[in-house]
């Protein structure tokens, strides 16, 4: 029996794209499986079914299930970065090529799928055990789209 979880990706027609996108993107990337639709499905047999590939230690299947469905912030995913660069890289890498900005460190890529890059410390500076800090620094991320840790703290250090 497995351990853990795989997340399924529901794409209309682009899970081959995806799925080689997000592992050029996130270190220790690997392309697994790929099953098609068969006769089954006349109308679709012989076209990609879904793509298993592997992340970052996380899981995947990407389906190619249709236009049924759509991605929507409700859902993302955390990147949690060792610095301000490695976060940088990400967020340039994931809005570049059609993706978005939003606020807070949120990006949607250009599939429409929801990440938020997490610089270190930002997580600890917003639930700081010091209501005045972690105010401050959540203020200051508000204002932001893009997160900078060190502008963070900052904040956070004003009196």
């Amino acid at each position: 029996m497995s351990k853990g979880f795989t997340t399924c990706l529901w794409f209309d027609g682009e899970v081959e794209a995806a799925a080689a996108y997000y592992v050029s993107v996130f270190k220790d990337g690997r392309i697994g499986r790929t099953a098609h639709y068969t006769d089954a499905v006349p109308d679709r047999a012989g076209e990609v079914l879904t793509v298993e590939f592997e992340v970052n230690g996380q899981k995947f299947v990407g389906l190619n299930g249709g236009p049924e469905f759509r991605f929507s912030e409700a859902i993302s995913f955390q990147i949690h970065c060792d610095d301000q660069a490695e976060a940088d890289r990400y967020y340039d890498t994931l809005v570049g090529d059609g993706g978005e900005e939003s606020a807070c460190g949120w990006v949607k890529d250009r599939f429409g799928v929801s990440w938020q890059v997490i610089p270190p410390g930002v997580i600890d500076l917003v639930t700081d055990a010091d209501p005045g800090r972690a105010a401050r620094a959540t203020a200051a991320m508000l204002t932001m789209k893009r997160l900078d840790a060190a502008e963070l703290r900052r904040a956070a250090d004003a009196a």
